[in-house]
């Protein structure tokens, strides 16, 4: 797996992030790469959060949410069966004078109305010289605010790219509603290394639509705030803990809900170190409210059969939350006990304890896995991590 660092329907809700910190780190193709979607990509490559080739993705600070969210009533009533679609063959590639890695697009949402169901329907073609060979890390996000030091961008959907061939997924993206509302701009990223002219293909073409039909869901959903945008956090390293690169955030509960629920994408990236994390070591990972501990292994072990078929490489093997050729499954919580009689809630990230003893600053350097040195050569041996991103969701 590469390692590369940098990845309203009627009222808008702002929270300011308190601080902001960024990081990069780099690595060069190994096959089953990717840049985090929330910060720089390497190679000089331009962020999904950054208006820039080489701007740092910005990250929210301790005790706030981040960027803005959507927030609504949504009292009005059903609204009218509609569907938009902001990329169609779009073309994704890297070349060292054309960058479009990121690739940012308007879309125009029905304002008013409820929909029973909005499903994401999004799918990748080959261009005329092959699709790229090696998987990579990719997502959709929508641009909440735009910032010269790093746009803030929430994820709707996060994917891998297969090995050399197409691929579809659909997503139930109901909830986010809020979000999908009036004029937006919606931003693709894909991490690929190749373009026209490369003998390892010519990178993808991406076709994304959203599926409106209007109703009434189950719950409706009238606010999505982020806790914390994507980001990259280093595991196994103690001079680096996870509530540095996600500190625990305290977000005022919206207006007008009365449940609540946590919408997470974690997928884990790096080998060669001890154990061979993160990309194929499972872990245990936990998202606490208030008090109230949520604990999830983070593993998919069915890749065989839910990845795109027709691929070549290793898709079939066992990874920290993804596969070469599948969409990332979002892990859900709902918390709504976990905060009553408050008006806030508290969360905090946390993974399963772990120290990396293959690093380059280990006082012993052991461990290490697939024939690597301590030292991070960005191939056979890549720092360890998690990318993550989170929402919280109200429901009235």
């Amino acid at each position: 797996m590469r390692s590369t660092r940098a990845l309203l329907p009627l009222l808008l809700v702002v929270f300011a992030a308190a601080c902001s910190s960024s990081e990069t780190s780099r690595g060069s193709t190994t096959g089953s790469g990717g840049a985090s979607p929330g910060s720089t990509t390497g190679s000089g490559g331009a962020s999904p959060n950054s208006t820039t080739g080489s701007g740092e993705g910005a990250s929210g600070g301790a005790g706030s949410a981040e960027g803005a969210g959507g927030a609504g009533g949504m009292v009005e009533g059903p609204g009218t069966d509609t569907t938009v679609t902001p990329f169609d063959k779009t073309p994704f590639y890297f070349t060292s004078d054309d960058d479009r890695r990121v690739v940012d697009a308007p879309a125009s949402f029905p304002s008013t109305g409820t929909y029973e169901r909005i499903t994401l329907h999004l799918s990748l073609e080959c261009p005329p010289g092959g699709c790229d060979s090696w998987a990579r890390l990719a997502s959709l996000g929508l641009v909440t605010a735009k910032d010269p030091a790093g746009d803030t961008v929430i994820e709707l959907m996060r994917f891998f790219t297969p090995y050399r061939v197409g691929a579809s997924w659909d997503l139930d993206v109901t909830d986010l509603r809020p979000l999908l509302a009036g004029e937006v701009t919606l931003r693709a990223f894909i991490d690929t290394t190749v373009g026209p002219g490369s003998p390892y293909g010519d990178g993808w073409l991406l076709h994304a639509s959203f599926d409106m039909k209007g109703g009434v869901p189950a719950k409706i959903p009238v606010a999505v705030i982020p806790v914390w945008s994507p980001r990259r956090v280093v595991y196994g390293d103690p001079a680096r803990p996870i509530a540095g690169a996600a500190p625990p955030a305290d977000i005022p509960l919206p207006a007008g809900a009365s449940s609540f629920a946590l919408r997470s994408f974690i997928t884990g990236h790096g080998q060669g170190n001890a154990d061979n994390c993160a990309e194929f070591c499972e872990r245990e990972h936990t998202l606490t409210v208030g008090a109230v501990p949520h604990a999830e292994r983070i593993w998919r072990d069915d890749c065989a059969t839910t990845a795109a078929p027709g691929q070549q490489g290793t898709y079939r093997y066992p990874r920290a939350g993804w596969c070469p050729g599948a969409d990332v499954r979002p892990w859900t919580i709902e918390f709504t006990a976990d905060v009553a009689g408050t008006g806030a809630a508290k969360v905090a990230y946390d993974v399963a304890g772990y120290e990396n003893t293959c690093r380059p600053d280990s006082p012993s350097c052991d461990g290490c896995t697939l024939g690597a040195g301590c030292a991070y050569d960005g191939g056979t041996h890549t720092e360890p991590g998690y990318e993550l991103s989170t929402v919280l969701i109200g429901y009235r």
